[in-house]
C-alpha cells in the first residue's frame, strides 16, 4: 500500500478518511471477519493523538476502511502519521501501510 497523503483542516471531522488497504504487491487485501483500528502521532514529537480508534470497514473482500475524524483528533495543526492495524480472524496483526505511515496534514485556521 502506498502511504498516500490526507489533508484536513484544523478542527474539522470531514471529509472522513477512507483507504483501501494493499499488500506489498499492490493488491487489495481481504479482511473479511477482521478488526480493524486506527492510531495517529504527530510527526514533530510522536504524541499520540489517537490510539485504537474505531474504523468502519466499507468492503471487507476489497479491504476499504473509513475512520470518522473526532474535533479533538484535529485540534492541532501540523504533520501527523497514522495507521491502521487489522487484526485478522485467526488472530494474526498485519498494520497498514506496512512501508511507511498514512501522512495526516493539519492545515491551521485562519481565526
Amino acid at each position: 500500500m502506498a502511504a498516500p497523503t490526507f489533508y484536513i483542516k484544523q478542527n474539522d471531522n470531514r471529509p472522513n478518511l477512507d483507504v483501501s488497504l494493499r499488500d506489498d504487491r499492490d493488491r487489495s487485501v481481504d479482511i473479511t471477519g477482521a478488526t480493524v483500528v486506527f492510531h495517529m502521532r504527530n510527526a514533530a514529537d510522536n504524541t499520540v493523538v489517537v490510539s485504537s480508534g474505531s474504523v468502519s470497514i466499507i468492503s471487507a473482500s476489497r479491504g476499504d476502511v473509513r475512520y470518522d475524524w473526532v474535533v479533538a483528533n484535529t485540534a492541532t495543526s501540523g504533520n501527523f502519521q497514522a495507521e491502521f492495524q487489522v487484526t485478522f480472524a485467526e488472530g494474526a496483526v498485519q498494520t497498514f501501510p506496512n512501508d511507511g505511515y498514512v501522512k495526516i496534514v493539519i492545515t491551521d485556521d485562519v481565526v
